[in-house]
């Protein structure tokens, strides 16, 4: 595995606005990990499906903060481990 290392420098609304996309990546990951867990996920296919739903639910607001394809990359991270 290649680790890359960096330093940034930004401003406090910068570094709040990564934090909660990255918060945001961890949910969807969690609760694709949980869908599985519970059987309804069982394919890689399911696991871009259900990032879908995420996006969808109203009970969820911050999940449609996330582009698709972030949510997806989240959601191979899940299958993948």
């Amino acid at each position: 595995m290649i680790v890359y290392e960096s330093k940034l420098e930004g401003t406090l609304n910068q570094y709040e606005r990564l934090d909660q996309a990255i918060r945001t990546g961890r949910f969807v990951r969690n609760s694709i990990i949980r869908a599985w867990m519970d059987n309804q996920v069982k394919s890689r296919n399911d696991a871009y499906k259900h990032c879908a739903v995420l996006a969808k639910d109203p009970q969820f607001p911050w999940a449609k903060q996330l582009n698709s394809q972030a949510r997806q990359a989240h959601a191979e991270r899940a299958w993948s481990q």
